[in-house]
């Protein structure tokens, strides 16, 4: 199959970044008898011999321009094809530049994969960032976010949660669930300083007692309490970070069969969360997409997507359920 020879081509990813410093006199030019099926046979079995024959590869990749391997290429499958040239953070790190780009800001992009990253992968994104883009990424977020929206996101990137502990620490439990309360559901207006300031730095089993102890409090669950006190984007945050804390491999099937639902699949969500999770939990995904959606994320990319693209999501989810 083409497409899998062309996911071969991660070995290429160093000739973007040549390529995009645009180099006025280059010495690797487009080739118009390119054949793309006979290149990638070629890098296969010279990743196949015994002992890699890297003559062969670099005799192939070093004679071929960026627009050349690339010409074929467009639309959905360009931008999941790309993304497979990335480690997991550059990729996170390309489409969270990408979400902030140019006029508007795709503020449902930017929620989904701020609010949904452990610490330790927005620190290693925010490292990538700065590396990619010479720039911090906090900087960015605060430029093109307002608001408490904002203060949440930045709380979030600065990446100050709590390390999970052994010990059950119950009194601050009770504490933090009682401010919750207290903050919001229990007051005129809504205290989002504390909210902010809990959800963004306890720990994730921490604040899923706390999340549990808080029906003690409170008439209504903490989801409800969300969309009693909060709305807009930040309604849509703070609810991202609780589902992400109950069960994130559930959220994310739920953001995939959202976006495959309606006649027009939205091809950017299902690229980045297959892309982006492919090489950390889509098999746990998977297991949360049938169980809960009652057809496999397999079946369902079969379902609503095509061609080369439809063959590429497929190999990437890694068979049926």
């Amino acid at each position: 199959d083409s497409i899998q020879n062309i996911i071969i081509f991660q070995y290429l990813y160093f000739l973007i970044y040549v390529q995009e410093r645009e180099p006025k006199c280059p010495t690797v030019v487009p080739v118009y008898d390119f054949n793309p099926e006979e290149d990638a046979a070629k890098i296969e079995t010279a990743i196949k011999t015994k002992g890699i024959d890297e003559q062969k590869i670099i005799e192939i990749l070093t004679k071929r321009s960026f627009p050349t391997l690339f010409g074929a290429l467009s639309g959905s499958l360009e931008h999941l094809i790309l993304g497979l040239m990335k480690s997991t953070a550059q990729y996170d790190a390309s489409e969270l530049k990408s979400s902030m780009k140019g006029l508007g800001t795709d503020e449902e992009s930017l929620i989904e994969m701020v609010c949904s990253r452990s610490k330790e992968e927005l620190m290693e994104i925010k490292k990538v960032y700065r590396e990619m883009f010479k720039k911090e990424l906090e900087k960015d977020v605060s430029g093109d976010t307002s608001g408490d929206f904002a203060k949440l996101l930045l709380a979030l990137v600065q990446a100050k949660r709590d390390e999970p502990s052994n010990v059950v620490d119950y009194e601050k439990i009770d504490n933090d669930a009682r401010s919750l309360y207290e903050a919001g559901v229990n007051r005129k207006g809504t205290d989002v300083t504390t909210w902010i300031s809990i959800f963004s730095e306890r720990s994730v089993p921490h604040l899923q007692k706390v999340f549990e102890r808080y029906k003690r409090y409170s008439p209504y669950d903490i989801k409800e309490s969300i969309r009693k006190e909060v709305k807009g984007d930040l309604e849509k945050s703070f609810l991202t970070l609780v589902e992400c804390m109950e069960n994130k491999h559930l959220y994310f099937a739920s953001r995939l069969n959202d976006a495959m639902k309606s006649k027009s699949v939205k091809d950017k969500v299902v690229t980045r969360i297959i892309v982006s999770r492919c090489e950390v939990d889509l098999m746990k995904v998977r297991t949360e997409f049938k169980r809960n959606f009652g057809k496999s994320l397999y079946q369902t990319i079969l379902e609503h997507t095509k061609g080369d693209y439809q063959r590429a999501l497929l190999n990437l989810c890694g068979g049926d359920d």
